[in-house]
């Protein structure tokens, strides 16, 4: 990637900010209640980023090629497309190397489909400790990028979910793309017919 910037685009579930580094992907800010929140919080994970002073565009500036084609997967995954976005690069330079497992790991989670934390704590070595598999995910500044949507309590429950809207969001996630536990039906059929 080249430099660094951040942008605010049009999605089919509200307006997202995206911010990058030479290093790739710093932030991906889902929508807020309101275009201004949006922008607040991403402007928040660029001040922990040390990054506050750049000014965030939106519309017409065209971001870096291959910051374009991160936004370009993340608004097809949005409308509906099983794109992987496991190909684009994150700069995780201040996150501790327990987060980095976990997102390492929940990137791995195909679209349409669901692990527990436990589950994800187990794969990365970590049998116990799937509260703190939450937690990581709750302070996720990836979101979509590190589908942390994709990752339930124990027994399908849908969990927690830091985005604006909360759970509502991550089931409207789930439901663009259909998601499933095992061989279990779509889970989330009804929010389906309300996403679209």
């Amino acid at each position: 990637m080249s430099g660094q910037g951040q942008i605010l685009f049009a999605t089919p579930i509200g307006t997202c900010g995206i911010a990058w580094t030479p290093r790739g992907i710093a932030a991906l800010q889902l929508p807020e209640s309101s275009v201004e929140r949006t922008r607040t919080r991403l402007l928040r994970r660029l001040a922990a980023l040390g990054l506050g002073g750049a000014p965030i565009t939106q519309g017409p500036g065209e971001p870096p090629d291959d910051v374009r084609c991160a936004i370009d997967a993340v608004l097809a995954l949005l409308d509906g497309a099983w794109q992987s976005l496991d190909f684009i690069a994150l700069d995780e330079s201040d996150l501790p190397a327990f987060e980095r497992r976990v997102y390492a790991e929940t990137r791995t989670i195909a679209p349409g489909t669901t692990l527990t934390y436990g589950e994800v704590a187990a794969r990365i070595g970590e049998p116990g400790a799937a509260r703190a598999v939450g937690q990581a995910l709750g302070r996720n500044p990836y979101a979509i990028i590190v589908p942390c949507h994709r990752v339930l309590a124990a027994g399908g429950a849908i969990g927690g979910f830091s985005a604006g809207g909360g759970a509502s969001t991550k089931r409207r996630l789930l439901a663009i793309e259909r998601a499933r536990a095992g061989a279990d039906p779509d889970l989330f059929e009804d929010e389906l017919r309300i996403a679209r």
